[in-house]
């Protein structure tokens, strides 16, 4: 990584950019992520329209559960390893299975269980980026430009989620299925290509001890810091209760309460998208270092309460309007935890970490996901979408009383 004098007072949203590895880094991440939500769009509807709200339960399901069995080994791999070749693998590894899927669906032979079998293959694919992707950002900028980087990195993130459901949209409408899934494989090989041009900083690895023993050393940590345990134990059941159903019930809502199809389907990920960026901007622009801890949880607390209005809304432009309110509340807790990690972690555990923390928040999904979709049929789907923002908002709530949130900047 080149060295690059970071300016005094302040860092300005876009001074992460003044580095030539992080411009190649997030390059790669914003045409990648952008493939990625056009599959999840194009995946969800296509799931559905083959085999039911139920099943796309079960493909979602097999997926995070894949991500999560190859989540904890990424992690220590990405600290033993360097973190841009474990990118590389890994984009190149769903680059051949989502191009499977593609290829599978164009040709008029896409059954459910290929489709299942390759999304476990996408899911174990995940599970080795993740630690590697978010372990990587402190070693292409300087630390004073991390919370820079942070947002532009969410930029990158949440601007998919507004354009790659709206893109799959029309392009799903045009072209079919295939054609999306087509595109999201390409963007992997531009995400390979141009972090492979990168030269991150090196880090000092300690020697080796086995991998269940590194892993248990990233989880000896982690549990001896309140901030870092219970905020990631309270996100495993917080979206167990409130991504889950979404993931499962969404098309469902689009298709019973509102009326609507899946342009509409796509517009509602679409409105969730603005809300996100412009939630990764407000962080960039105030860059809080107060109560850091207390300021996220206070606009995750916002962000469950708008779950709910948004699925009981008896209209799609106000469900539209609660779905960008959402959106800039989840970006900026996001956006300061990401931060809080990067600068307080110790750099040769920051991987580990990261994948416990998303293996950690993720790991009642499955179970989540396994629930949901096996109640899909009991009650209206707002209903159960609702009642699980609603515990969700108490949870967040009771720690917001905690003392030790209150004293971590």
């Amino acid at each position: 990584m080149e060295a690059v004098t970071a300016p005094t007072g302040r860092v300005r949203i876009f001074d992460a950019l003044r580095h030539r590895d992080f411009r190649l880094l997030w390059s790669g991440q914003a045409v990648s992520l952008l493939g990625d939500m056009a599959f999840v769009t194009a995946l969800g509807w296509r799931t559905f329209t083959l085999a039911g709200s139920s099943r796309l339960g079960v493909v979602l399901l097999c997926e995070s559960g894949a991500m999560l069995a190859t989540l904890l080994v990424g992690g220590v791999l990405a600290d033993r390893y360097e973190r841009r070749r474990m990118m590389i693998v890994s984009d190149v590894w769903r680059f051949a299975a989502v191009g499977a899927i593609a290829l599978v669906d164009a040709t008029g032979h896409l059954t459910f269980p290929i489709l299942l079998g390759l999304a476990i293959l996408v899911g174990l694919g995940d599970g080795f980026f993740y630690p590697a992707v978010g372990g990587i950002v402190p070693l292409v900028v300087e630390q004073p430009a991390l919370a820079s980087a942070n947002s532009l990195m969410g930029i990158a993130r949440w601007g998919s989620l507004m354009i790659g459901p709206s893109l799959a949209a029309f392009t799903y409408g045009a072209g079919g299925a295939s054609v999306v899934f087509g595109f999201n494989a390409a963007t992997f090989l531009v995400s390979a290509g141009l972090i492979w041009l990168a030269r991150p900083r090196a880090v000092e690895t300690p020697p080796r001890e086995g991998t269940l023993r590194e892993i248990r050393d990233g989880a000896r940590y982690v549990a001896g810091i309140p901030w870092l345990w219970v905020t990631i134990s309270l996100f495993a059941v917080v979206l167990m209760l409130q991504y889950a159903p979404q993931q499962v019930l969404l098309p469902k809502l689009v298709h019973q309460h509102f009326d609507r199809g899946v342009g509409a389907y796509g517009l509602l990920t679409t409105s969730l998208g603005v809300g996100t960026v412009l939630g990764t901007i407000a962080f960039g622009v105030l860059q809080p270092r107060r109560r850091r801890g207390v300021v996220a949880y206070t606009v995750w607390l916002v962000n469950s309460a708008a779950i709910a209005g948004l699925v009981l809304s008896p209209w799609f432009p106000l469900a539209s309007g609660l779905a960008v309110l959402r959106g800039a509340c989840l970006a900026f807790g996001v956006a300061i935890w990401e931060t809080m990690l990067q600068e307080l972690v110790p750099e040769h555990l920051l991987a580990r970490v990261i994948s416990l923390d998303v293996f950690g928040s993720f790991g009642l999904m499955p179970v989540g996901l396994a629930i949901w979709a096996s109640v899909a049929n009991v009650a209206p789907p707002g209903v159960l979408i609702a009642s699980g923002a609603g515990v969700s908002s108490v949870l967040v709530a009771i720690a917001l009383t905690r003392r030790w949130l209150w004293e971590i900047d």
